[in-house]
């Protein structure tokens, strides 16, 4: 949806630095007579350049990866929506992006006012047919497939049929959402990573539906969050999941086996391996249900024993040691 024309005046030069800074931008080139001998910026060498611009944006889910898409969006100037089961969840997702800013103040990265502006920039709602008048919305909800598929046939009725309808999933096949909706050329994968607003990365997810279109816009978005995009096919786990979970199901392993301690694994992949965190600390911040659910789809979908979960990472989910957010994992947390 083009919202406006934007009128920039440019030298050749400036143009062709323009191209390379943002190669998604469609510039015109356009002959515009010199209407004023005295004016300095129109002229025979002007150009224009055309660009859609989505301002309105909803959120599904207010858990440890929906606020912080919610936060980014709000960061960036866009209008947000932001949905969970209930009010209840939602407010402790705004409460949540209100202690991120609250430290960011702290720190003098941003100031009061700034995020005042932020927080009233997001709406809280429960009820998913506010989402109507949405032009780009994240589905952010639990890693399972039944309760996506559930929610993309309801987007597809509610929302407008050329809005952009994005899955934060981090292993379900965007093609199966896609072919749950009309005009499923809008539907696309969008993979940001915790915590978000720090995260610099978003895999963008290529359905064998998302049309071209959908793509570069969503390329544009993810820009205008200071986001860098890597376009990927629909392919199980992606990139990233593809190859960091079975690493963290072996480290599991190795402790399962004896082979080393919890901290001399950790130790070994950040010294030896310049790893921020170790895996299995790792394991806990993601959370252990989620690590379990990506390879139980990397182990449905290739087959391949590769894959198969440790079974201690099985007892671990069964128990309820989760990591940080049930207080106990690999390690335990106060």
């Amino acid at each position: 949806m083009v919202i406006g024309i934007h009128l920039i005046y440019l030298d050749q030069v400036e143009i062709e630095l323009l191209r390379k800074c943002q190669p998604n931008l469609r510039l015109k080139a356009v002959f515009l007579p010199i209407q004023n001998q005295k004016s300095k910026i129109v002229s025979q060498n002007s150009f224009s350049f055309e660009m859609s611009r989505i301002a309105n944006v909803g959120v599904i889910g207010a858990g440890a990866m929906g606020h912080g898409i919610a936060q980014v969006f709000a960061q960036a100037g866009y209008d947000v929506k932001l949905n969970d089961v209930s009010l209840e969840f939602v407010d402790k997702g705004i409460t949540r992006i209100d202690g991120n800013l609250a430290r960011s103040v702290a720190k003098g990265r941003m100031t009061d006012i700034q995020k005042k502006q932020v927080l009233s920039k997001i709406s809280p709602t429960p009820d998913l047919s506010e989402f109507r008048d949405r032009e780009l919305v994240v589905e952010a909800a639990l890693e399972k497939i039944e309760v996506k598929s559930e929610l993309f046939r309801k987007l597809d009725k509610i929302c407008q049929k050329d809005s952009l309808l994005a899955s934060n999933t981090s292993s379900i096949p965007v093609t199966q959402l896609a072919g749950l909706v009309s005009n499923s050329s809008r539907v696309v994968g969008m993979h940001f990573f915790n915590p978000v607003p720090v995260m610099k990365l978003v895999e963008i997810v290529r359905a064998i539906q998302t049309s071209e279109d959908t793509v570069m816009k969503i390329q544009e978005v993810s820009s205008s969050l200071d986001k860098t995009a890597v376009v990927v096919k629909d392919s199980p786990g992606f990139v990233s999941n593809r190859i960091l979970c079975p690493m963290i199901n072996e480290a599991i392993f190795a402790l399962e086996e004896g082979v080393a301690k919890r901290e001399d694994i950790d130790t070994v992949m950040k010294l030896g391996m310049s790893h921020p965190m170790g895996p299995l600390e790792l394991a806990d911040f993601v959370g252990l249900d989620v690590v379990l659910d990506v390879l139980e789809v990397l182990y449905g979908e290739f087959q391949d024993p590769k894959y198969r979960a440790s079974p201690l990472l099985r007892q671990m989910v069964r128990a309820g040691y989760l990591g940080r957010k049930s207080g106990k994992g690999f390690y335990e947390y106060s």
